[in-house]
């Protein structure tokens, strides 16, 4: 009976961390460290430098958008752009960096860590090394954060039993692809919109004031999870689940701290229906 006890106890554990216990492979013949940093960190260069870093190093610089503790940094080039124009894999196309004048850092979001997670088993390892490779070449060594979580749990993540996956988007807005993309362009706030295909594009859009309140709550280290993004394919809108999108941005939150933040989801929703009304 102990013995039973504690299987369903490893059970119900692998449930909620959404991960197994396997060593990762991010395609045949290439493996990656079994615990992947959620974010990189470079030395400090103000938000102009990080651009023209950026640049030198083939990226293309989308936007930029004010946080509590610096400025996120959009970025993509054509390699990426291409491997994401794939039916719900969209958001993995546009890269983010936060230059954290608070703690003086540069924190860039790993894409080897964001793009399993958002490209599941079309992931490719070579796009992902190869962007995470320039990104050292130009900000110099790059060190992991605390944040982590296991390679081969990312595809399937989720915060814990019951919570959304990668794949639960909600649906915020509907209609044709041009005018679900005016509805972003002229949405206030609005960073970025990125063209993948003539039916496929990328918004980077501001929430309520209010609703952005939750990043200093949980932590501005990862402010670069703002400006939100919504994928614009098929005739709709789509987002992320918000239960979703902080929990894997913020991998270390503990259900106490979620709690803090209990009505930040439905907030999400409702500031991005208001855009595509």
């Amino acid at each position: 009976m102990k013995k039973f006890y504690s299987l369903i106890m490893s059970a119900l554990v692998l449930g909620f961390c959404g991960c197994a216990g396997t060593a990762p492979e991010a395609q045949a013949g290439v493996k990656v460290e079994k615990e992947v940093a959620t974010y990189k960190i470079a030395s400090y260069v103000d938000v102009d430098n990080a651009k023209s870093k950026l640049a030198a190093a083939g990226f293309e610089v989308v936007g930029t958008y004010k946080t509590d503790s610096g400025t996120t940094v959009l970025f993509t080039n054509a390699q990426m752009k291409a491997a994401a124009n794939k039916p719900m894999r969209g958001l993995a196309a546009v890269g983010r960096m936060l230059v954290d004048d608070e703690r003086k850092q540069i924190s860039i979001a790993n894409p080897i860590y964001f793009d399993k997670a958002f490209m599941q088993k079309e992931y490719n390892h070579t796009v992902a090394s190869a962007e995470l490779t320039s990104l050292e070449k130009a900000f110099g060594t790059l060190k992991d954060s605390t944040d982590k979580w296991e390679f081969d749990g990312l595809a399937g993540y989720h915060f814990m039993v019951g919570m959304p996956y990668y794949e639960d988007m909600g649906v915020v807005g509907e209609g044709s692809t041009a005018d679900l993309v005016a509805k972003a362009e002229k949405a206030k706030g609005t960073t970025a919109v990125v063209k993948l295909s003539d039916d496929r594009y990328v918004a980077f859009v501001s929430l309520d004031r209010r609703t952005n309140g939750f990043v200093k709550k949980i932590g501005t280290q990862n402010g670069e999870i703002l400006p939100w993004a919504v994928l614009i394919e098929g005739g709709q809108a789509k987002a992320l689940s918000a239960k979703y999108y902080i929990a894997i941005s913020y991998p270390l939150l503990t259900m106490g701290e979620f709690m803090t933040i209990a009505t930040v989801p439905g907030a999400v929703e409702v500031d991005l229906k208001k855009i595509f009304k």
